[in-house]
């Protein structure tokens, strides 16, 4: 297992998470976008994996009532398959314990089944579609919803339930 360094993104961090996202995503975001989450949405909190001093993955939230959002989340290729992609839930867990929510959300496309099979695995569940979500060829959205127990204030750590 990688030996992860946790910390918020910097505006610097830019030119490897736009090389990750692209690696990623048939539609990536640009940098202008992740540059105005990191600076004008006060909602947004976008960490970074670093493997000795490597960013390997991030993870976006949206911190919205009762609930996070997860907006975006990436491991670099050379680093699948090796726990990262959990290890980057496991700090949304967390920050869901801190904001004492209910529930984690999220969007995957229908057709990303390595993602809704690594969610389901992580205890979200298919709870709806976005027909016609993503501009690039209109394909679905499926919505997961990780529900959460007692909304983090039950003063015994923080039980999930599927």
């Amino acid at each position: 297992m990688v030996k992860l360094d946790i910390r918020l993104m910097k505006f610097s961090d830019l030119p490897r998470i736009m090389e990750i996202e692209k690696k990623s995503f048939r539609s990536p975001w640009s940098e202008r976008l992740f540059r105005h989450e990191l600076s004008r949405n006060r909602r947004a909190s976008y960490l970074v994996f670093e493997d000795q001093d490597l960013i390997i993955g991030y993870v976006g939230m949206w911190f919205l009532p009762g609930e996070i959002h997860i907006t975006s989340l990436a491991v670099a290729p050379e680093y699948r398959r090796k726990g990262i992609a959990s290890r980057l839930i496991e700090e949304v867990y967390k920050a869901a314990q801190e904001k004492k929510v209910y529930r984690i959300t999220l969007e995957v496309r229908a057709s990303n089944k390595v993602a809704r099979q690594l969610y389901k695995k992580e205890g979200f569940a298919e709870t709806g579609i976005k027909p016609c979500y993503y501009s690039d060829n209109r394909e679905d959205a499926v919505i997961m919803t990780r529900k959460l127990e007692g909304g983090g204030d039950n003063g015994h750590g923080f039980n999930f339930r599927n």
